[in-house]
């Protein structure tokens, strides 16, 4: 058997020939392909506007920089998360709290964000970053009513959840990232996730003026837009208005993106197939599996399972060819943050989440011979 990775992007020849078009077009860069996709993918989601960029990162930080994130500014976030979420704050000289997490579904627990808000007078927070952990969405209605108690945004990082949604209070479904309840929302284009760019994000939102706004932080905070220039000596004129960054993306990512959202709902119903198939599969073995339930629909970037014996069943299936990883350790342990002041024992419930967790291989290429293989190999590890 080949070995199996936790991940894997799925390349197809409609791709190729989008990338091979863009590249003999007259466009490498700033080019119509990038517009095409931002709009493709805002019909995608359901929000108002898209934003391409660089990459999942600068999504981040270009958001905090919008909400004018800044030094003294406390902004709550979840330790289970990459880096980044909570860096982008660290970026614009602000500075993170953590709360815990929900044991059962990984993402920010609302109820203690709600006791760090009620410990505090209100202004001491400026914003939330929650995550959709592997996929599974967050509840940002929940998470809305408390920013509009205590004056809150909320960037949704959405990275791992296009597709994504949940039915709110009213039985209304909410996709991830529509901009229903977060002020923006970021994703990923990193090639294990969903939808595949190399290197690239997108930033969502339903406010015109954020929208404005990352556009001008996207390009060095440049515009030659006549309806912006403080004065205009001719169609060359241009101004740097903000402090901006060079965080474009390419035409030919663009045209990748745009490929592969064309079929990103047959890669969600796939990943789905697997998560019910590897459930089934484990329902008589010692793993805590991940809920799939008809209230929210789960994205599975990562099939998670816990574990008491996670570093033996690791370290086993690498033995036999199938490369399963960890998802994440806890950002307040990162030594970094450590210096910062955060120790182990600050957040209970993620560390143990930590201590158990193990993401097995989900991507929709992922063939069914492939997937018994590593059934088979966990199942042979648990008699």
């Amino acid at each position: 058997m080949k070995a199996i990775p936790y991940g894997r992007q799925f390349i197809s020849e409609e791709d190729k020939e989008a990338v091979l078009k863009a590249l003999t077009s007259d466009f490498l860069t700033q080019g119509p392909e990038i517009t095409k996709f931002e709009n493709a993918f805002a019909d995608y989601i359901g929000a108002k506007y898209a934003v391409a960029v660089s990459n999942g990162t600068a999504a981040l930080h270009l958001s905090a920089l919008a909400l004018n994130v800044k030094e003294g500014d406390r902004i709550i976030t979840t330790p289970i998360t990459f880096a980044a979420s909570a860096n982008c704050v660290l970026y614009c000289g602000g500075s993170v709290e953590f709360a815990d997490i929900d044991e059962t579904t990984y993402t920010i627990d609302i109820k203690k964000v709600e006791q760090l808000l009620e410990s505090k007078p209100i202004g001491y927070y400026k914003g939330i970053i929650p995550v959709d952990m592997a996929g599974q969405p967050v509840n940002t209605e929940g998470l809305r009513n408390l920013a509009n108690k205590y004056n809150l945004w909320i960037i949704e990082d959405a990275c791992h959840a296009p597709g994504g949604y949940f039915f709110d209070s009213n039985n209304v479904k909410q996709n991830c990232g529509n901009g229903h309840f977060a002020d923006l929302s970021i994703f990923s284009f990193h090639p294990v996730k969903h939808i595949a760019t190399g290197e690239g994000g997108m930033i969502t939102t339903n406010r015109k003026d954020l929208y404005e706004k990352l556009l001008l932080l996207r390009t060095h905070g440049i515009t030659k837009n006549p309806e912006l220039l403080h004065k205009n000596d001719g169609d060359w004129y241009y101004e740097m208005q903000e402090l901006g960054y060079n965080y474009r993306i390419t035409d030919i990512q663009c045209a990748l993106g745009t490929s592969q959202l064309k079929r990103a709902d047959n890669g969600l119903k796939r990943r789905q197939e697997i998560a019910k198939k590897y459930n089934e599969a484990f329902k008589c073995i010692s793993i805590t599996t991940p809920e799939i339930n008809d209230y929210d629909y789960h994205a599975f970037h990562l099939y998670v399972v816990l574990t008491e014996n996670r570093k033996e069943l690791y370290d086993y299936l690498r033995k036999n060819q199938i490369y399963s990883q960890v998802h994440y350790i806890p950002v307040h342990l990162q030594p970094y943050y450590q210096k910062l002041g955060w120790k182990k024992g600050d957040f209970p419930v993620a560390e143990n989440y930590y201590d158990r967790c193990l993401s097995l291989p989900m991507f929709p290429s992922m063939t069914d011979e492939e997937q018994n293989y590593v059934i088979e190999k966990i199942l042979e590890f648990f008699k």
